[in-house]
């Protein structure tokens, strides 16, 4: 029988569900529409949750069985925060513990699986240590910040068999999955040249301001994590800790590893042969950044170019749009963005390949969610959408962009040897060296 008591306690879980589905607004909330049995459930913890990590967060949420047990962030204010949202749509949040360092977090033993939505510089060292705890893990992009974390990410997974799905939820939404189908049908006749741009006018550096003392309630230390120690400056906080090379890569990582990623998918790509970046601080010299605002790369596959071209502050990227993935065949061109995919048809073709824009028509880091859940209950890892193996296939390609312009050379990549030709090139960028007393395992 079903008891009084449990009729209670069913119904309050279901009053909190909808809460929470009017504030995260998401119509499709289905979380406790049926009783859900233990076995049924999964406890998640969530490591970072000022940005991406929130929205993966929310994202979870709306699946029936998702449980949020815990939260960790170096700054209390963000935890504070996060906790009075979710305390507005009704839900207990007592019951969520703190942390302040990672390491606690994946001590708790009821945490199945964790999401690591920290800056990038911290993303493989999470990773490996949440394996290395028997957590499942979904981790954001860019998943490595160095050619060799993204290779000893691969090898933590293998080692401690953990599903891992890296956060390019792109390869979950459904219109850029068909674009993928329709590029490797062959209609588009050869492809000679992918163009990959992202133009983003709401993306600027922050001015230059003194050092001062960290915000009250920041772990700044815990922030700087294997970085190098320096003095805090709210300039690289946060979110613009993006144009810094000690934590991120700029565009090429930020935006790159959605966009280049489609690229390779589509094209069936390794890794390529040559790479030569140009660009500079071309748009804001004044301001803080490191990274460059306008970058152009041009990668050599055996059978066709691929180009990426970004810029700050601007939007007016190729074809009317601010970012998007191009693919130049004999018979026509494929463009692919967030907003859609079309076909413009080549003027001498005798093909009709034409097609006007299909629109997305769901959500891609929910579908990326559903996946990530769904294969960690069913544990059959070729169903992962995004594997930390193709997660560090697009980083490493990013990597090598942001190698060749730092180097200000044009650089070859033997293949044999997983390393550039140029050996004073792999002493100097192919590792970061870790600070502060932490050291990348070695698996």
């Amino acid at each position: 029988m079903y008891s009084r008591k449990k009729f209670l306690q069913q119904s309050s879980l279901l009053l909190g569900a909808g809460a929470l589905a009017s504030a995260f607004d998401n119509k499709a909330f289905a979380i406790f529409k049926n009783r859900m049995l233990p076995s049924d459930q999964l406890n998640i913890g969530a490591i970072g949750i000022n940005g991406m990590g929130w929205s993966n967060v929310k994202a979870a949420l709306k699946i029936p069985g998702i449980n949020l047990i815990a939260v960790c962030d170096i700054d209390s204010n963000v935890i504070e925060k996060r906790l009075g949202e979710l305390a507005k749509t009704g839900m207990d949040t007592s019951r969520i513990k703190r942390y302040p360092d990672y390491r606690k977090l994946l001590e708790q033993k009821d945490i199945d699986a964790v999401i690591i939505g920290t800056p990038d510089h911290w993303h493989a060292l999470i990773m490996i240590h949440a394996c290395e705890a028997g957590k499942d893990v979904y981790v954001e992009k860019p998943v490595g910040n160095s050619i060799v974390e993204c290779r000893t990410m691969v090898a933590a997974q293998q080692r401690y068999n953990k599903v891992v799905q890296a956060g390019q939820w792109q390869r979950s939404q459904q219109h850029f999955r068909d674009a993928v189908d329709y590029v490797q049908s062959g209609q588009l006749g050869n492809i000679r040249t992918v163009k990959v741009w992202c133009y983003q006018g709401w993306m600027r550096p922050q001015p230059v301001v003194p050092d001062s003392a960290p915000p009250a309630g920041v772990d700044y230390q815990q922030w700087l994590g294997p970085a190098p120690t320096r003095a805090f400056n709210a300039s690289r906080f946060h979110f613009h800790f993006r144009w810094f090379w000690d934590y991120a890569g700029g565009l090429m990582t930020d935006w790159g590893v959605h966009l280049l990623d489609y690229a390779l998918l589509g094209m069936k790509a390794g890794v390529p042969k040559t790479i030569d970046g140009m660009g500079g601080r071309f748009a804001y010299p004044d301001l803080y950044e490191e990274t460059p605002d306008t970058l152009t790369t041009m990668y050599e596959f055996d059978h066709f170019n691929l180009v990426w071209d970004s810029a700050m502050g601007i939007d007016n990227g190729s074809y009317g749009r601010d970012h998007g993935i191009a693919f130049i065949g004999n018979n026509g061109t494929l463009v692919l963005s967030r907003g859609g995919w079309e076909v413009i048809e080549e003027r001498q073709s005798k093909n009709k390949v034409s097609k006007p824009l299909v629109k997305p028509s769901d959500n891609g880091l929910d579908k990326h969610w559903e996946n990530f859940v769904s294969v960690v209950k069913s544990r059959r890892m070729d169903e992962l959408h995004c594997s930390i193996q193709a997660g560090a296939h697009v980083a490493t390609v990013a990597q090598m962009g942001n190698i060749s312009y730092r180097t200000g050379k044009k650089l070859y990549w033997d293949k044999t040897l997983s390393k550039f030709t140029d050996d004073a090139v792999n002493a100097t960028y192919l590792m970061k060296q870790y600070h502060n007393g932490y050291q990348l395992p070695k698996i």
